[in-house]
Formats: structure tokens, C-alpha cells, sequence
């Protein structure tokens, strides 16, 4: 593989961040803002998905990295909530600014600490063999749970029981 896993992950993640600095400089209930803000969902669902198939089922194998991995996770499901409670809210209301802040900042917050703190320390458990394995699901999930991705409309709390 002339790509590491972790390189591969980088690159989505960049993406993303030029997704929500493009987002953040739309305004109201405009085309613009909706194509990017679908555009910039399903892509991190599908990568999160992927990521977790990928690299986080196999960190969950090395009790080193059971807690941190445990945590990125969790940390998935809330910014999926997120979003779907951003779908789900007036994007010209002044709610939907405030609620894209707290996605924009969350998001960053965990690629970065994926990318500074756990792939460094990743990185020193893996085999050869890892991360092959590693390379081939992600590449193969990410397209899958991409176009099985969807922005769902869902308020804070709604469909929980």
C-alpha cells in the first residue's frame, strides 16, 4: 500500500474541515448552504462508520488502546446526533448557526485529537498485517456507508426510548 491508514483517514479529514470552513461562510436557508451541509454529513458518516469497521475494531483488539478507542467512538455518535439535530433545525434561524458552532467545534476537536494523539500511539501496535487490513476495509466500507449515509432530520432526544 503506497498509503498508510492513518494518511488515508488524514485526507477525509481534511476534506471535512474544508467542508465546515466552507459551510460557516454560507448564510440563511440558501442551496449553497444545504448542498454543502448534505455533502459534509454524509461523508463523515461514512467515514465514521468506516473508520469504526477499519481501524477502532481493531484498536478494541489491544487493551492499550481499549479506553481511547472506546472514546472516539462515543464521541461518533454525538456528533452524528449533532448533525441530525442540525438537519432537523431552521438553517435561517439563528438556532442552526449556534448549533453549526458546537458541530464545527466538536468535529474539529475530535480529528484532532485522533489525529494527534491516538494515530501516533495506534500507530506503534500495529502490525504489517494490521494495517493492510485496516487499509483494504476502510476503503471498502467507506464507500458502502457513504451511500447508505443520510441526513436524518432528528431533534435532540427524539427517538430515543
Amino acid at each position: 500500500m503506497a498509503e498508510g491508514i492513518f494518511d488515508r483517514l488524514k485526507q477525509d479529514h481534511e476534506k471535512h474541515r474544508n467542508l465546515l470552513d466552507k459551510l460557516a461562510e454560507t448564510s440563511g436557508e440558501s442551496e449553497e448552504r444545504r448542498e454543502l451541509f448534505e455533502e459534509f454529513t454524509l461523508e463523515a458518516k461514512g467515514h465514521a462508520a468506516a473508520e469504526e469497521q477499519a481501524l477502532y475494531s481493531t484498536m478494541l483488539r489491544k487493551p492499550p488502546t481499549t479506553d481511547p478507542t472506546r472514546h472516539s467512538v462515543a464521541e461518533h455518535h454525538e456528533l452524528e446526533e449533532l448533525m441530525n439535530d442540525l438537519a432537523a433545525t431552521d438553517m435561517s434561524s439563528s438556532a442552526w448557526l449556534t448549533k453549526f458552532k458546537k458541530l464545527d467545534h466538536d468535529y474539529r476537536h475530535h480529528i484532532n485529537e485522533e489525529e494527534e494523539d491516538h494515530f501516533p500511539e495506534f500507530e506503534k501496535l500495529l502490525t504489517d498485517e494490521d494495517r493492510e487490513h485496516m487499509r483494504c476495509v476502510f476503503e471498502k466500507r467507506k464507500k458502502a456507508e457513504k451511500a447508505d449515509a443520510e441526513v436524518k432530520p432528528e431533534k435532540m432526544g427524539e427517538g430515543k426510548e
